[in-house]
């Protein structure tokens, strides 16, 4: 049996001499290579999960349709039927979220039994819709609709899922919390940064209006006016790169500390990020030094 291949065409740089002068020339050519076998784990894999989301999509409408006109009895159409949406929504969510947590299973557990009872609610909204139009058959099949949705996108998830063993879940517990810890400062540096520029800004709008120091362990600078020898920094062009600078020659080198001393010098906030990158860049040279 002949191999199955597929054509490639490539490129490559060959010479080619004209009145006795070589130059490269770019030459174009096709090249015969092997396919790999078809991965039917895969192909079947995603053929579940399209039939999981068509079955979740069909119950998303008829759920919709169904309790839509049932509570269109008592309110108008589109709010009802807007209403009717959230049923099959809310399941269809908690899943997701369901998903999300797969290597958690503590944090999991509660989307779990919300989907389950958000599904039992969707499945009596539809069978009372069945009830009170006198077609109790067509109640419960479309009940059935939304169960059907629910377990079979529960198999396809299963069909995805990687079990992990204890000892291998707590590693990753504890990388996801240390992760989570540092992603959790970036906000509150920010907002920490933030009170202090605020602070300093309110201690010198205090300054000017007293026309004194603000800190009484300060002593009072001279009304003489500026020393001529000394020549003032422009903060509107100062960077943020050249602040981090100077704040790293002059020996700071906590994170919280530069972030401060650069808000000082250049009169607003600045981005933790970009300091930080600066930061890093600091330390590779002085590491590679």
């Amino acid at each position: 049996m002949k191999p199955r291949t597929r054509t490639i065409r490539r490129k490559a740089l060959v010479p080619h001499t004209v009145d006795g002068e070589t130059e490269l020339v770019l030459d174009e050519y096709d090249v015969e290579v092997p396919l790999p076998p078809r991965d039917w784990d895969s192909i079947v894999r995603t053929g579940v999960t399209v039939t999981a989301c068509l079955l979740v999509t069909v119950s998303l409408i008829w759920t919709t349709a169904s309790i839509g006109d049932l509570l269109a009895i008592a309110t108008i159409t589109a709010v009802a039927y807007a209403a009717g949406l959230a049923f099959d929504a809310t399941w269809i969510m908690c899943m997701g979220v369901e998903w999300l947590l797969r290597y958690d299973p503590a944090r999991a557990t509660l989307a779990r039994r919300a989907g389950h009872v958000a599904l039992l609610v969707s499945m009596g909204a539809v069978c009372a819709h069945g009830y009170l139009f006198g077609q109790w058959p067509v109640g419960i099949a479309g009940a059935a609709v939304s169960l059907l949705a629910k377990g079979g996108w529960t198999i396809a998830m299963r069909a995805h899922a990687r079990p992990l063993d204890p000892r291998t879940a707590q590693w990753v517990a504890k990388r996801r919390a240390a992760l989570d810890g540092q992603l959790a400062m970036i906000p509150v540096r920010r907002e920490l940064l933030r009170g202090e520029t605020l602070i300093e800004a309110d201690r010198q709008a205090r300054t000017a209006e007293s026309g004194g120091s603000a800190d009484p362990g300060r002593p009072e600078e001279s009304v003489d006016g500026p020393n001529p020898n000394v020549t003032p920094i422009n903060r509107r062009s100062l960077t943020t790169k050249d602040a981090v600078r100077i704040a790293w020659d002059s020996g700071i080198r906590d994170d919280d500390g530069v972030l401060r001393d650069v808000a000082t010098r250049i009169g607003r906030a600045p981005s933790p990020d970009t300091v930080f990158r600066y930061l890093r860049d600091l330390r590779n040279e002085e590491a590679a030094s």
